[in-house]
């Protein structure tokens, strides 16, 4: 059967599918061969060609001459396959053409069936590996239908969703708008493969900033770390090995409006750029800007760290609802302890207080010459120094070396203690003009937040810090929000 219709229809096929020729001719052929095994009983002696220039569909089946036939499908009498061969005997082999005609209308019809089902089959597959091969990238679609909250998107191939907890709250959807969201998953369903899209995930917000950020995009600039609260507040840290390049002020951009291109897709979503640092204490200071004037002790083993912060600090380092401490936490994978100087003095004081001579672990000999020294507490041992330690009788300078040493690190174990008083949630601060801020209650628990696991995280220059928010609008967060009142001006002093 020559009919060029058939292949122009078949390269149809395989453009709209997005499917090789190659692939689309196959599944034809064993489509016709499903057909042929429906007719005969069997397809094993049949053999299907299809030519690519004429669209010519040649079905031939290889049959023996025999005398009497016991199996019309597989064998052929001398008289019938001498229209093939010359002068058939018993036992010879002969190609016989079928011809299309032969198959009927149903035969065709359940042929057609084959095929469009294992084309189907394979657009499937060939959708589920493109997209497996898209996670972390950021797709454009149109809103379909709202189901139930979750939001289905007409991707042209396929369709995917935007699940409910993958969304920023304060957006609204509406059918038929454009909608821009991250692929993190694929899965496959009955239906066909299921394209999972959020616009909550940190790599959103990375990939916002790669498309907008050229440095970025050329490996000059990276992004070590992101923590956000969709829709409210987000911190990313950034790095460049090149002391030519501002990392930070490449992502802000000239009057920030690299930055606040990212601002405007996630609806006003508040963004602080810190530059990464592999100290941690230095880390943690930077990511609890906007606060300023901070100090930071780390206790590695068990990850915490200890931040002190000035009085009229303690509102900007916590943040509304403990927002600024909780991001913070999240960015650097650091369990924050936040303390204000106050109270930390005051707990400092009963600490050293506590500290006696009999904690060291040293003879009672020395302990007396230490006393009689004028040097009966350990505060006072670790004041006096190495030098001094050695002025009294008996005491060398590897003995004072070994008493120094002892001394500041039970202190500092005493000092980490404070990571482990009882977590308080923290309360909003809402500070006035002046942002003076109460002195705390008696024994107020410190602020603490805990890094979360759901997000993985992800090398020193001077402070960098930039904070992005929607210019439009008084936010009601006030000045602890630490955003920049002026969008042209996105970076703080060293930035």
């Amino acid at each position: 059967m020559a009919n060029l219709d058939v292949i122009d229809a078949l390269n149809e096929i395989a453009r709209q599918k997005n499917l090789s020729r190659e692939f689309v001719i196959e599944t034809l052929k064993q489509g016709l061969l499903q057909a042929c095994k429906k007719k005969f009983g069997t397809s094993d002696n049949i053999t299907v060609d299809v030519e690519d220039d004429s669209g010519e569909i040649g079905i031939f089946a290889r049959r023996i001459v025999a005398d009497p036939i016991e199996d019309p499908a597989l064998q052929i009498s001398a008289a019938d396959a001498a229209d093939f061969i010359d002068d058939p005997k018993p036992g010879d082999e002969v190609e016989v053409i079928i011809p299309f005609e032969e198959f009927g209308r149903l035969a065709i019809q359940q042929t057609k069936q084959i095929l469009f089902q294992r084309v189907r089959e394979a657009e499937r597959e060939q959708v589920f590996q493109d997209f497996s091969t898209q996670l972390g990238e950021v797709i454009t679609g149109t809103v379909q239908q709202i189901n139930r909250g979750d939001i289905l998107v007409n991707l042209g191939r396929t369709e995917a969703v935007l699940p409910f907890r993958e969304q920023i709250r304060s957006e609204r959807y509406q059918q038929g708008r454009t909608v821009r969201a991250c692929v993190i998953d694929v899965v496959k369903t009955i239906k066909g493969p299921q394209v999972i899209l959020s616009r909550t995930h940190p790599d959103f917000l990375k990939k916002l900033f790669a498309q907008e950020v050229p440095e970025i995009r050329d490996g000059l600039v990276e992004i070590r770390a992101v923590s956000r609260e969709p829709g409210e507040r987000a911190k990313v840290a950034v790095y460049t090995k090149d002391p030519k390049i501002d990392a930070v002020g490449a992502c802000v951009g000239v009057k920030g409006v690299r930055v606040q291109a990212v601002v405007r897709e996630l609806s006003g979503e508040k963004i602080d750029i810190i530059f990464w640092s592999p100290d941690p204490a230095t880390f943690v200071v930077r990511a609890l800007s906007p606060a300023k004037d901070l100090e930071a002790f780390a206790d590695e083993p068990e990850k915490k760290m200890l931040v002190i912060c000035p009085d009229l600090m303690n509102s900007k380092a916590i943040g509304k609802r403990g927002e600024n401490v909780r991001l913070a936490s999240k960015l650097t994978g650091w369990r924050i302890n936040v303390i204000n100087e106050t109270e930390y003095q005051s707990r400092l004081t009963a600490i050293e207080a506590q500290l006696t001579l009999d904690e060291l672990d040293i003879s009672e000999k020395i302990k007396a010459k230490l006393a009689e020294g004028g040097y009966d507490t350990l505060t006072k041992v670790i004041e006096a120094g190495q030098e001094r330690l050695t002025e009294l009788p008996g005491i060398g300078d590897k003995t004072a070396e070994r008493i120094l040493s002892q001394a500041l690190e039970i202190k500092d174990g005493r000092l980490m203690k404070l990571l482990d008083q009882p977590r308080e949630k923290p309360k909003a601060e809402e500070p006035s003009g002046d942002e003076t801020v109460a002195p705390p209650a008696a024994e107020p628990a410190p602020a603490q937040a805990e890094p979360e696991d759901d997000h993985p995280i992800g090398p020193d220059a001077e402070e960098q810090v930039a904070v992005a928010e929607e210019p439009a609008g008084e936010d009601d967060d006030g000045p602890q929000d630490g955003a920049a009142e002026d969008p042209g001006n996105q970076k703080e002093e060293g930035a």
